[in-house]
């Protein structure tokens, strides 16, 4: 499962909700992202460091842009369902798709966002799931 890459980054390597997120799905998923890659979404933490869209969704749509996206993502017939899914999903769960509302629920102090990023890995896990075996 992705949310079993998780704890080398978030408290071993105390990267945020977003660097974890993508780089355990790049591990999961086998992306071949670079070392140097993980770092575009740094900002994304704290829903871009002022507590709007949840930086967790947003590395997730990234990895969904990664294997779904093969050169623009208007060009792509996949993005746009995965992504709309993402976030539905999201707001079905949390009521939100902002840090703010999410960090509300489901933060704490002694381990920060963990439960919003497994949440966000479950998610993303379903989309995928979901979305591979309609084109099956």
């Amino acid at each position: 499962m992705l949310k079993d890459e998780i704890g080398k980054y978030y408290f071993e390597g105390n990267y945020n909700c977003a660097e974890t997120i993508l780089r355990a799905g790049n591990d999961y998923y086998e992306l071949g992202l670079h070392d140097r890659d993980m770092i575009l979404v740094g900002v994304y933490g704290a829903g871009i460091q002022c507590g709007n869209t949840c930086g967790a969704i947003l590395a997730a749509a990234g990895i969904l842009s990664m294997k779904y996206v093969e050169s623009k993502a208007h060009e792509s017939e996949h993005i746009k369902i995965v992504g709309t899914e993402l976030i539905r999903k999201f707001n079905l769960k949390y009521g939100s798709t902002l840090c703010k509302d999410i960090k509300a629920q489901s933060f704490k102090p002694e381990y920060r966002c963990l439960k919003t990023v497994e949440a966000a890995c479950d998610i993303l896990e379903e989309v995928i799931q979901e979305y591979e075996a309609a084109r099956a």
